[in-house]
């Protein structure tokens, strides 16, 4: 099912008509002109997509502790993520972990955003081992080391 696009204004001016369309659409996204789109769903099927989530979490969970499972994601990869092919071995091995890890936490919580701030990070750092001159100057030692990073002071604004 497809998603329908929508001005905001008109949901907001038709809610009854706008709303009818989910019968017939996977969801409405709602576009706003000085802020993120908006997307609204029936509740039945945004519970329908919970579960396919906490589902594939699990199914990835069960299929790492059989013998070749951890293996098995590891080749299959590639397929599924093209970038990762640029990937060293042992971070395609790290990848696939941490997918499952972040993937069952953030079931746990309903929550599919940070398995999808994990797969933008890991594509950053195949971009980076696909570019032999930005990989190069990136790993380059430069340097006295400093030591780790310390967290930002809070913003007294934010009454932290």
């Amino acid at each position: 099912m497809p998603v329908e696009d929508l001005p905001f204004t008109e949901f907001v001016q038709r809610p009854t008509a706008a709303t009818r369309l989910l019968a017939t659409v996977r969801a409405l996204r709602l576009r706003r002109r000085d802020a993120d789109d908006l997307v609204v769903m029936s509740a039945v099927r945004a519970e329908r997509e919970r579960e396919v989530i906490e589902l594939t979490a699990h199914l990835l969970r069960s299929l790492v502790r059989r013998a070749d499972g951890h293996a098995l994601l590891q080749e299959l990869l590639p397929q599924v993520l093209p970038w990762a092919r640029f990937l060293p071995v042992t971070d395609r091995h790290i990848l696939v972990q941490e997918f499952i890890d972040v993937t069952e936490a953030a079931a746990s919580v309903d929550n599919v955003s940070p398995i999808a701030q994990l797969l933008v990070e890991w594509r950053h750092t195949a971009e980076v081992h696909a570019d032999p001159e930005l990989h190069a100057l990136l790993s380059a030692p430069r340097g006295e080391d400093h030591g780790p990073v310390l967290p930002p002071d809070p913003d007294p604004q934010d009454g932290a």
